[in-house]
């Protein structure tokens, strides 16, 4: 853990980054108008994270515990994606991918050979393409083990519900474990260029152009997209309902470098990458920890206009104590996506409280309380009936 004074330099650096962009706030009303339209960026959802995860059976749990000092931390189950659309009211979800470029490099995990179970039969493992999984060779519990049949679940419900709030997909990707390999695991490609590229076309095979915001529907021309999200904002909520948002979670330098090379602005992807103030490429920001200084921070980022997702908790702090002052933080400071791994009553039960991560009032998406203009009311800002 970086020490307190470190914490603070990099706080401060990016407070300095942040007053040196330029301060136009993303959805300012033009000149004569009353009642500017809601941009995307300018309401608040909840989202899941590691929104497919499945925890294991009690013979594969044995023989995680026995390679797992910590494998209570996978102690945790979703529902399918539709359903925690339809009945938790969430918008937002998380999803680690793998690459196979093959097909079936998944389909024997360790944990289960290490319970004496055999492979897996369930035929997306062996197509080519990219699979979902938390932890390959260790905790490979999914409701999708297909990228394409993740978004193939996303895409048919969003067409069933074409008024929804825009839906951010945000993407981990991920490679094997070296301790795994060396025990006879999988051995994962790394993400080279041409895997970055089949990722994104396996995105668009699935939801189409117009079912996505993607960079290209936010830069302007002649300016980087930060300077394009800063000065002109986001799309309209009315141009963005029915519509996923790709980003991508990983801050890895070398992974970013790769997917932006001849694309400073990120020309022609599908993910939003992980950026921080003063990058080309910067408009979607991860910032995990909305706790204390942290707070303001992002509400600086929400202000100039960019999109931040946080989360609200941490396994299992806020589930094991009840306490939402982490949760209360995120909601306070604007952050445009906030992930929970307890959407709904209940799911925290078994660790001993009724932790739950919802927005204030009935609704799935509510006015952004830092950045939504004043003629924005919460219960018109989406139709899912």
């Amino acid at each position: 853990m970086p020490r307190p004074a470190v914490c603070l330099r990099r706080t401060a650096a990016v407070l300095a980054a942040l007053a040196a962009v330029a301060p136009a706030l993303s959805g300012a009303a033009p000149a004569g108008s009353a009642a500017p339209e809601v941009r995307m960026n300018e309401i608040q959802a909840i989202g899941t994270h590691n929104s497919y995860h499945r925890e294991l059976s009690f013979a594969e749990k044995a023989a995680q515990s026995a390679t797992d000092a910590n494998f209570w931390n996978l102690e945790y189950s979703h529902a399918s994606l539709p359903a925690q659309f339809e009945t938790q009211r969430v918008r937002g979800i998380e999803l680690d991918v793998f690459a196979d470029p093959e097909g079936g490099l998944y389909g024997r995990p360790l944990v289960r050979t290490d319970a004496g179970l055999g492979p897996l039969t369930d035929p997306e493992l062996q197509e080519p393409g990219f699979k979902v999984l938390h932890w390959a060779d260790h905790d490979y519990g999914t409701s999708c083990a297909s990228l394409r049949l993740c978004l193939t679940q996303v895409e048919e419900w969003s067409d069933a519900h074409p008024d929804h709030a825009p839906i951010p997909v945000l993407l981990e990707l991920k490679t094997t474990d070296p301790a795994r390999e060396a025990r006879g695991g999988a051995v994962g490609p790394d993400w080279t260029p041409a895997l970055l590229d089949a990722l994104d076309a396996e995105i668009r095979s699935i939801v189409p152009e117009s079912g996505m915001v993607t960079p290209d529907d936010v830069r302007r021309p002649g300016l980087t997209l930060e300077e394009s999200v800063l000065r002109h904002g986001w799309p309209s909520l009315g141009d963005s309902r029915g519509r996923l948002i790709f980003l991508m979670d990983n801050q890895d330098p070398a992974l970013q470098a790769a997917y932006r090379t001849g694309r400073p602005s990120l020309e022609g992807r599908v993910l939003f990458t992980n950026s921080r103030p003063g990058r080309a490429d910067a408009a979607f920001v991860g910032w995990n920890d909305p706790t204390g200084e942290n707070e303001a921070v992002i509400r600086s980022m929400v202000e100039r206009g960019y999109y931040v997702r946080t989360r609200s908790d941490v396994p299992f702090t806020e589930a094991s104590s009840g306490t939402t002052e982490r949760l209360r933080a995120a909601l306070d400071s604007g952050a445009q996506i906030i992930s929970t791994d307890f959407p709904v009553t209940g799911l925290a039960g078994r660790y001993g409280s009724d932790y739950t991560a919802e927005l204030p009032g009935d609704t799935a998406v509510r006015c952004n309380p830092v950045n939504a203009p004043r003629s924005c009311r919460s219960s018109r800002l989406e139709d899912v009936n």
